[in-house]
This record gives C-alpha cells, sequence and structure tokens, in this order.
C-alpha cells in the first residue's frame, strides 16, 4: 500500500515517534510510506528537501520524508491511504484529493484542552475521517463528546530501546524520576510540591529531573538531565526506582510505560490515558487527577515500603513487555487501513 502520514514536525517527542516509528516499521513490511512534514519557509523546505532530512533521533529511518512549505492538497501524493496525526492537519486530510486515498485521523491526545482554541480543535473531531486512537480514554471521548467511534491501538514501547539493564548509583536512594515540561498541565509544580511533603518524611528520596531543556531558574530537583541521548534513556530510568508522573491529562503518556519497561515503580495521577497501563495496586499507583495530597499519600507508600516497590515494579514491567507489541500494533494498523 502507499500511506501518507502528516507529522507537524520532527522534533523528539512521544507522539512524533509513534507516527515515525509506524511509518518506519510499514515500511519494512514493503509499504510505500511517506511522511510530509511542513517546513517554516520555502527556502527551508527547499533546503530540506535537498538534504533529505529525516529524524536524525532514529538511525536508519526507513520511510521516505517530504518537505512541503505547507500541507495543501497539490503537495499530497497519491496513494491509498492518508493519516492525520494532530488537529491542524485533520482539516487537510478531509479535504485530501480522491487520489490520496482513505482519510484517517490518528488521535493522540484531547487537544481541544490544551492546543489551540477549543471550538476549532473540537471541529476536527467531528470530521469525516475514521479515527483511530491510542487510549480507551479518547476512544471515549470521541463516543460521548463527538457520537464518533475509533479504533484503539495503544501505542506499545520499544523493548530494544526500553529494558531494565544494571546501573551503579552513588545518591541516597528510593531515587525518584520526573519528566520536567514548561507546560502548566504536565504538572512539574504539582510534582515539586508532592516530593516537598514525602521528603519530610523519608529524607533520603532522591529526586531526578530530565527533559528536553534545563529548568529555568531555582527548581526542587536534586539531579537533572538535560537532552539525554535516545539510547541513554534506558539507564536514566533503570537508575530510578520510581517514575512520577503528575501530568494531569495525557492521551496515554509514553515516559511512564518507558519507565515501567526498565524496571521503575509508577506513582501516577489518573490522567485518562493512563488507565490502559496503570491499575491501582497492581501495575502503578495511582491518585485522583490534581490532588497532591493524594499523590503524596501513594508516592510516600512507595518510597517507604521495598516490598511493595519491587512488586509494583515487577508487575508494571511484565505488563507493559507483555500487552503492548509493536509487531501487533502494525499488523493492527495494516488491518484497519486496508
Amino acid at each position: 500500500m502507499k500511506i501518507t502520514f502528516l507529522c507537524p514536525h520532527l522534533r523528539i517527542a512521544g507522539g512524533v515517534r509513534a507516527i515515525l516509528t509506524y511509518a518506519d516499521r510499514l515500511t519494512a513490511e514493503g509499504h510505500q510510506v511517506q511522511v510530509v512534514v511542513p517546513a517554516k519557509s520555502r527556502a527551508r523546505t527547499l533546503w530540506r528537501s535537498l538534504r533529505g532530512a529525516g529524524p536524525d533521533w532514529i538511525p536508519g529511518f526507513r520511510a521516505r520524508v517530504a518537505w512541503v512549505d505547507r500541507w495543501r492538497p497539490e503537495a499530497l501524493p497519491d496513494g491509498d491511504a492518508i493519516i492525520a496525526t494532530a488537529w491542524q492537519s485533520a482539516p487537510v486530510v478531509a479535504e485530501a484529493p480522491a487520489r490520496c486515498g482513505r482519510r484517517f485521523y490518528f488521535v493522540q491526545h484531547y487537544e481541544s484542552l490544551y492546543h489551540g482554541q477549543a471550538e476549532i480543535v473540537d471541529a476536527t473531531y467531528r470530521l469525516a475521517l475514521r479515527k483511530i486512537v491510542i487510549s480507551t480514554w479518547l476512544r471515549d471521548i470521541m463516543r460521548e463528546r463527538f457520537a464518533s467511534d475509533a479504533e484503539v491501538l495503544v501505542t506499545p514501547v520499544d523493548p530494544m530501546l526500553f529494558h531494565a539493564i544494571p546501573v551503579s548509583v552513588t545518591t541516597s536512594r528510593p531515587r525518584v524520576l520526573m519528566l520536567h515540561h514548561d507546560y502548566a498541565w504536565k504538572g512539574t509544580a504539582d510534582g515539586f510540591e508532592t516530593v516537598a511533603r514525602v521528603k519530610r518524611r523519608v529524607p533520603g528520596l532522591h529526586l531526578v529531573g530530565f527533559g528536553v531543556s534545563a529548568p529555568k531558574g531555582p527548581v526542587g530537583y536534586d539531579e537533572f538531565h538535560a537532552d539525554p541521548p535516545q539510547d541513554r534513556l534506558a539507564s536514566l530510568y533503570s537508575g530510578c526506582e520510581i517514575y512520577l508522573c503528575p501530568s494531569w491529562d495525557e492521551g496515554l503518556g509514553m515516559p511512564p510505560m518507558e519507565a515501567m519497561a526498565c524496571g521503575a515503580a509508577l506513582v501516577t495521577y489518573d490522567n485518562g490515558g493512563c488507565r490502559d497501563y496503570a491499575l491501582d495496586g497492581q501495575t502503578a499507583l495511582v491518585a485522583r487527577r490534581r490532588d497532591v495530597d493524594d499523590l503524596a499519600a501513594k508516592l510516600e507508600r512507595l518510597a517507604a515500603d521495598a516490598g511493595l516497590r519491587e512488586r509494583i515494579a515487577a508487575a508494571g514491567s511484565a505488563f507493559i513487555r507483555t500487552t503492548f507489541d509493536w509487531g501487533r500494533a502494525v499488523q493492527r494498523l495494516e488491518e484497519i487501513v486496508r
């Protein structure tokens, strides 16, 4: 099949990783896949096209990347299927010529919450596009708010990249890892408050932060890793006993899943997307959404009880590694697109 993905950019991000992984693996299965990406100017489009610029953080990327000045009908290739991957590309796919193939909308978050104007984003979910969502939470939103059904295709973790490895650390334990982000809804401030409360009762707790860029101004991390290379993430996850996810809302949440695959015990808000893998008391400890008191209580339980921590970590790792699989996910996407 000839399959086109409209990808908003090629920078490192969980949603972009999912899009590019599908494109790469579908290419490996013999399909002709193009990833169409808008550049910010015609000059940059020409420069990147001449270089054949692709995602340098995915070695050996096999799908073709086509840079365009903007998404428009004449810039879209002929094909059997064309897939929108964000609210900005959904109207483009809805209006794509018939020669582009069947029209799909790959939904990775309820973007109306935090991206663009809510009424404009909501309108994209009413378009006549077949929807593929990455969590049951998103499927329920599509059904309840937009009377639209959707196929659930949970994004798997790559076991070649994310698995437990031996790590030696010299800091106090337990080590708690948290993703740093400037978006308020990612809950970084809630995470700091949660850790500060728990440290009063578990003084050895060591907060490790990581993110694409270093935080601005004073923060509560004991240790920070700025823009760690992709092949170093497994050691970062494996070197921490607990992963703390204070996000208010997530379409799915790949960093928590990656950390679980590497043997970290997860404590998280009930952020919607986590419901497909964070089973309270079994594979994770789950706190009420935006309830810092509850999140701190859950974190303290894991920090103070090594037995509970080990049990949650083992169950979580097994669940992530066996429930979701890239081979099965790609096969299912093929079936949906056909």
